[in-house]
Order: structure tokens, then C-alpha cells, then sequence
């Protein structure tokens, strides 16, 4: 069985990048995910970055499945 991961997509710059770690379970993917969302939160605070919102600049996370496909994923 493959194992699940995150990356991260950068909307001000337009491009995708990598996260560490890869995960056995969605469910230990998406604990993963929602630490991260808070970390963006602390460095891209809504205030400023429009947060997850339509229109918001703060970098977005995905959950790359195990076959290749990924979703975008909001706590």
C-alpha cells in the first residue's frame, strides 16, 4: 500500500512545492495538514493574506493520495 503526503501551493508565486513527511493513514495526513494550515496562519495571518478564502493569498495545502491524486484540503 502507497502512503499519503502534502504539498503546498504557493498562490502568490503561482507554484506548487513539496512538504515533509508521508503518512500511512488520510486521517495522519490530515492532522498533518491542519498543523500546517496553523503554521500558515502564524506566518500569512488572514489579516494580511486573506487567509483560505476565494481571492486570499495564504499558501494553500493538498493531500497527495496514494495513487498520485491529490485534493485541497481546509480544516
Amino acid at each position: 500500500m502507497g502512503k499519503w503526503g502534502l504539498e503546498g501551493f504557493d498562490t502568490f508565486e503561482d507554484e506548487s512545492y513539496s512538504l515533509p513527511g508521508k503518512f500511512d493513514t488520510q486521517e495522519k495526513a490530515e492532522e498533518a495538514a491542519t498543523k500546517r494550515l496553523a503554521e500558515l496562519e502564524k506566518t500569512q495571518p488572514t489579516s494580511s493574506s486573506g487567509g483560505q478564502s476565494f481571492g486570499g493569498i495564504q499558501d494553500q495545502i493538498y493531500i497527495i493520495r496514494p495513487d498520485g491524486s491529490k485534493y485541497r484540503y481546509f480544516s
